[in-house]
C-alpha cells in the first residue's frame, strides 16, 4: 500500500454515509462465482447488491405465466418496463425453466433497453453497488470503478451449478447441467447484443481452483485497492 494511501474499510464496516457511487462489476460464465463473490463483497462494504441475471428470469417467468407457457415479446417488453425490487423474489426464478426463459427474453430489443436503464440506475446509487452478470463491465457499466471476470473450467462449473439443483431437489444429472452450460456459453458469447466477454481493463480470476473464501478474498483485494486509490 502506498505510503499515503488511506486504509481500505474493514469487513462489516460499509461505506461511509457520505460516500457517492462506486461501482464494482462483476462479469462471467455461470457457475463461475459471481454471485457468491458479489455478495461477499455487498457485505463487506455494506454495498447494494443486484444479481442481474435475476433481471431476465423474472421477465422470462413472468412473461411465462402471463402467456400460460408462451413468451409474447410485446408482453415480456411491458413487464421489463414495470419490473420492481419485489418481482426478484418470487418463486422458480432458479430454475432450468427460467433460465431457458430468460435466455429468450434477453434477445428482445425492448426487454434489453428497459432492463439496462434499471441496473444502469441501480449501479450508480450512492453507497456503492455490486452488480454480477455478463456484460455488466462492458456495457451496463463502462465506468466502472472495479471490473472483475471471474472464469472457472466447464467441468468445475457444472459441478457447482449440479450441487445446489441437487440441494435444490431438481432432478437433473451432471452431464445434463455440463451440456446446458456449454450452450448456454455458446449462446452468450455469439449473441450479437452484448455478446458475454471480458472488459479490456477487468482483472481476471479464474475460480477453478479456489473455494468460497479464497475467491472472495481475491475479488476483495482488488476492491481494497481501489478504494484506497479513490480515497488518497
Amino acid at each position: 500500500m502506498p505510503a499515503d494511501a488511506k486504509p481500505a474499510m474493514a469487513e462489516g464496516e460499509g461505506p461511509p454515509s457520505a460516500m457517492g457511487a462506486f461501482t464494482v462489476a462483476i462479469d462471467g460464465p455461470a457457475g463461475a462465482g459471481k454471485g457468491t463473490v458479489a455478495h461477499s463483497l455487498a457485505e463487506r462494504y455494506g454495498f447494494a447488491h443486484l444479481d442481474t441475471g435475476l433481471l431476465y428470469r423474472a421477465v422470462g417467468k413472468l412473461a411465462m405465466d402471463t402467456g400460460r407457457g408462451v413468451i409474447d415479446e410485446g408482453a415480456a417488453e411491458l413487464i421489463a418496463r414495470d419490473l420492481r425490487a419485489e418481482h426478484l423474489g418470487i418463486d422458480g426464478l432458479r430454475s432450468a425453466l427460467a433460465a431457458r426463459a430468460a435466455s429468450r427474453v434477453a434477445k428482445f430489443p425492448g426487454v434489453r433497453k428497459a432492463l439496462i436503464a434499471y441496473q444502469r440506475s441501480f449501479a450508480r446509487r450512492p453507497g456503492g453497488a455490486v452488480l454480477d452478470g455478463r456484460d455488466i463491465g462492458t456495457v451496463i457499466c463502462p465506468e466502472a470503478e472495479v471490473k472483475l471476470y471471474l472464469v472457472a473450467t466447464p467441468e468445475a462449473r457444472a459441478e457447482r451449478r449440479y450441487r445446489e439443483l441437487e440441494e435444490a431437489g431438481a432432478d437433473t444429472s451432471l452431464g445434463r447441467v455440463l451440456a446446458e452450460l456449454r450452450a448456454r456459453d455458446a449462446q452468450d458469447a455469439a449473441r450479437t447484443a452484448a455478446p458475454m466477454k471480458q472488459a479490456a481493463d477487468a482483472h481476471l480470476l479464474d475460480t477453478t481452483e479456489m473455494d468460497i473464501d479464497a475467491a472472495a478474498a481475491a475479488a476483495a483485494a482488488i476492491v481494497d485497492d481501489a478504494l484506497n486509490r479513490a480515497a488518497s
